[in-house]
């Protein structure tokens, strides 16, 4: 199996090929809202590193969200063109399994995730995106939009909340680099024409908001 895989939904870019087992990634853990400026130069630099080219893929991965209104909306569009182009299927990969699908690394110390985990995702004002998985990777808690105390509510039912970056304390920190891998290749058996590839929004975007 051979595919590329694209994040843009965070502050992070994730760029990540696989190539018959063996993965080649480019995480940059803050992009400074630069995606659209640095993607192109990274998924040029990761097809390399695995000598591939854009025709070997036998698909093209777009985390579709939850995240940044705009950063979504480029990782769509460049696994759109890259699907037009290579005349290939895409494959949707939500942001809640790019962090879910993570497997530490016990060589740096890390602990296995728990069985019940929580991915969160910063919506800003204090709320949250959220997800809850079980030890299978299985969606239990669909994903929603959550304050502050919903949150605390799912996580005293047991859910260990994981994200990308320190929300709050007790909160645990995985890279969803390597989580973004693995969750195409538990779901590559959902390739879909590039044309059904669309964002997971689970709210109204801030100009949208405004003008209420």
């Amino acid at each position: 199996m051979k595919f590329l895989a694209i994040d843009t939904g965070g502050r992070y870019l994730s760029v990540a090929a696989y190539f018959e087992g063996r993965m080649f990634q480019r995480f940059s853990p803050d992009c400074a809202l630069q995606h659209s400026v640095r993607l192109m130069d990274e998924v040029a630099n990761v097809l390399e590193e695995a000598n591939m080219r854009p025709s070997d893929c036998d698909f093209f991965a777009a985390a579709i969200g939850p995240g940044s209104f705009t950063g979504i909306r480029i990782g769509i569009s460049t696994v759109k063109g890259l699907c037009l182009a290579s005349d290939k299927p895409a494959l949707a990969v939500t942001s809640f399994d790019a962090l879910a699908y993570t497997e530490p690394c016990p060589e740096r110390g890390e602990a296995a995730l728990p069985a019940r985990r929580l991915a969160l995702i910063d919506a800003g004002h204090g709320c949250f995106y959220s997800c809850g998985y079980d030890e299978k990777n299985e969606i239990v808690l669909p994903p929603a939009f959550t304050d502050r105390e919903e949150t605390e509510a799912r996580i005293r039912e047991g859910f260990v909340p994981i994200a990308s970056e320190p929300l709050f304390e007790g909160c645990r920190i995985v890279s969803p680099g390597s989580g973004l891998v693995r969750a195409a290749l538990a779901k590559s058996d959902r390739i879909v024409p590039p044309s059904a590839l669309k964002a997971l929004y689970l709210r109204r975007s801030s100009a949208e908001e405004n003008r209420k």
